[in-house]
């Protein structure tokens, strides 16, 4: 199986962490390689940015077909072109959000997500109520660091263990979402650091929720359902 990730973003010193974080994340037999939009914006932090993003993606995301690939992972919790990709593309395409989330009900019944910046909160409360989840999905935190600034994982660490805690006590939060694809192998530590207060505490790594997502989406034989995604009909597009 060949899977691939596609950086939705310019800044080159993320493309090796998130290759190497989602590699970790595939079975035995599994490739998995990346691509890197070579225009747009440095990080995604508010809509604007996944805008501009959002025509580099789609051309990557035909060439990850033309070229064989099995499924594709975009790695960003904002789920930038995930929805239009579907429509040109007869793989399975994921972005952060929906795996991640969708692995957190499975294992909780209050989830919280724990984002970078004030900024993303308006994209990713769209993407709760668009998919239904606010029944389920009940807060949303903020550690003011942006994306950027995510790989400091001591400062990171903290401030997601500070803003967790303050959810379960305030919430009654059960189990939390990590909010952004860069928050790279801090889910476990953040989840014992919890649950040493308060019993098991599950966290969800939006990378390898995706990743494991895909493997199994592509091993079961499915993919974009066309009752949903309707291909683009013949026209000028310039």
């Amino acid at each position: 199986m060949q899977l691939r990730v596609i950086l939705p973003v310019t800044a080159k010193k993320l493309s090796d962490p998130v290759l190497k974080e989602a590699q970790l994340w595939a079975s035995e037999g599994t490739s998995v390689d990346l691509r890197q939009i070579d225009r747009g914006p440095e990080s995604i932090e508010n809509t604007y940015d996944e805008a501009l993003a959002t025509v580099p993606i789609l051309e990557l995301i035909g060439e990850a077909e033309r070229e064989g690939v099995d499924g594709v992972f975009i790695s960003c919790f904002a789920e930038p072109a995930v929805h239009a990709a579907r429509e040109i593309v007869d793989i399975p395409v994921f972005g952060g959000f929906q795996p991640a989330v969708h692995a957190a009900l499975g294992v909780a019944d209050k989830i919280g997500v724990l984002t970078v910046l004030p900024d993303v909160v308006p994209m990713q409360q769209r993407l709760i109520h668009q998919y239904g989840l606010a029944s389920r999905v009940t807060d949303m935190r903020v550690i003011d660091v942006p994306v950027l600034g995510v790989d400091d994982h001591a400062i990171v660490l903290d401030r997601l263990e500070e803003q967790a805690v303050a959810s379960i006590e305030e919430r009654s939060t059960s189990g939390f979402v990590l909010g952004c694809t860069g928050m790279l192998g801090l889910a476990a530590d953040l989840s014992t650091r919890l649950s040493e207060k308060y019993g098991h505490v599950p966290v969800i790594d939006p990378t390898g929720a995706a990743m494991t997502a895909l493997e199994s989406t592509v091993r079961l034989g499915i993919r974009p359902s066309r009752r949903d995604n309707f291909p683009p009909l013949p026209k000028t597009r310039t």
